[in-house]
């Protein structure tokens, strides 16, 4: 959420952030904030004048008292104080939630170098790297190649399952488990430190991590419980430190997990195949640090992400995502996306944020400074999702005869395979 204090001292920031991003809405939600805040305090003010006339008035009866006097004048006063207290103290309340609500609403304050956009269709290609691969035969789509090859069942996975899920088999499935040892191993070669988190979250961190609609679109809740299983580990490390006061920063993460979303709206599971699905294998990075050293990490997730896609020799793109399309909880985020020979486009395959201190402020994560204490921020970035990883590697590396070649970099985790055929 955003901080009041920042609003109150700079509301210029916010002002010219939403006039950037073309939203007159947030213009009207800002006002409001600040009248509300303005009126909660004056409240607050009253309230502190009510209780502190009480505790006059109580000491006024004692004094009349001891000296023999009339007191129901006084008493009278009294009387009535209860009443106005709780009257005041209930707008208080009201006033108070309506305050949060605009704060845990409200966009995050954006980075200069986020383009306006009315949505993805105006996000900004700000990198390229690698070769496109050029075939002397038809290239086919990661299921058709790997139906043929009896490396998925995703048949089987509908009837058991449903749609959406997948069967991986044979080399095919080693080779999801050998890019997820490989990102492991390049992680820590970077200096992160490995956590495998809980695949279940209550309700109050994913909700400091995510607004409602995109709460609603994406995460499975369990019936009868306050818990969710996670769409992404990112939601299990940030709510690692709920209520901590860090010692050292910056604090380094990153995390293999399942995860699972519902993929509800525009998208769906509209499609046979590993790009979209319910189910998928993910690593990722999270990073906890002060707020004059956020920027500096950004560029070094954003860094890791492609040195691995680098590693793979899979052709990619780096998108700058536009003010339409950004999420409100982020200052700043970008895309990586690998190119895809059957669509002759690319596609998504990470997502890089930095959320500045607007979720660690509503999880209370603060870190000790010479001033006092601050808010932390934090960053994430996908470092690998292995089933995208995967339709890339298949389809930029498919052959004529149908097999697969296996990159390079991940041919020592697989005994040194360097080739997927047909499983028995």
């Amino acid at each position: 959420m955003l901080d009041i204090k920042l609003v109150r001292e700079h509301p210029e920031q916010f002002k010219r952030a939403y006039q950037r991003m073309k939203r007159p809405e947030l213009l009207q939600k800002l006002n409001d904030l600040v009248e509300k805040d303005i009126s909660l305090r004056s409240l607050k003010g009253d309230l502190d004048t009510l209780r502190g006339q009480r505790n006059v008035l109580s000491q006024e009866i004692n004094t009349l008292r001891k000296a023999g006097k009339n007191t129901d004048a006084v008493l009278k006063k009294v009387k009535a104080l209860p009443e106005e207290i709780k009257k005041t103290e209930e707008e208080y309340v009201v006033l108070e939630s309506e305050v949060h609500g605009l704060l845990h609403t409200l966009p995050n304050l954006i980075h200069d170098k986020v383009p306006y956009g009315a949505s993805d269709k105006d996000n900004v290609e700000i990198k390229k790297w690698g070769k496109i691969p050029k075939f002397l035969f038809p290239v086919k789509n990661h299921v058709e190649i790997l139906e043929a090859l009896g490396a998925v069942d995703f048949d089987a996975s509908a009837k058991s399952t449903g749609a959406g899920f997948y069967y991986l088999k044979g080399d095919f499935a080693l080779l999801n488990q050998a890019l997820i040892r490989f990102t492991i191993d390049h992680m820590v070669r970077k200096g992160f430190s490995y956590v495998e988190p809980p695949l279940m979250l209550r309700k109050e961190i994913l909700f400091a991590a995510l607004d409602k609609a995109a709460f609603e679109q994406s995460i499975y809740t369990i019936d009868g419980g306050d818990t969710c299983l996670i769409g992404t580990s990112e939601f299990s490390l940030l709510g690692m430190h709920a209520g901590e006061v860090l010692k050292e920063l910056p604090k380094k993460y990153f995390s293999y997990t399942m995860c699972f979303r519902k993929e509800i709206g525009a998208h769906g599971i509209n499609e046979k195949g590993l790009w979209r699905t319910h189910q998928f294998n993910k690593v990722e990075q999270f990073i906890f640090c002060t707020k004059e050293d956020s920027w500096k990490w950004y560029d070094l997730l954003l860094q890791n992400t492609e040195e691995i896609f680098q590693a793979l020799e899979l052709p990619y793109r780096v998108i700058e995502i536009c003010t339409g399309d950004l999420a409100i909880w982020k200052a700043r985020s970008a895309d990586i996306e690998v190119w895809r020979p059957t669509t002759q486009g690319y596609g998504e395959v990470a997502s890089l944020s930095n959320c500045t201190d607007y979720q660690a402020r509503t999880l209370n994560i603060k870190y000790e400074t010479v001033d006092g204490r601050e808010v932390v921020s934090t960053l994430n970035n996908t470092a690998i999702a292995t089933s995208r990883a995967l339709v890339g590697i298949v389809e930029n590396y498919q052959q004529k005869d149908g097999t697969i070649l296996v990159p390079k970099a991940l041919q020592a985790y697989m005994g040194g395979k360097k080739i997927i055929g047909k499983s028995n």
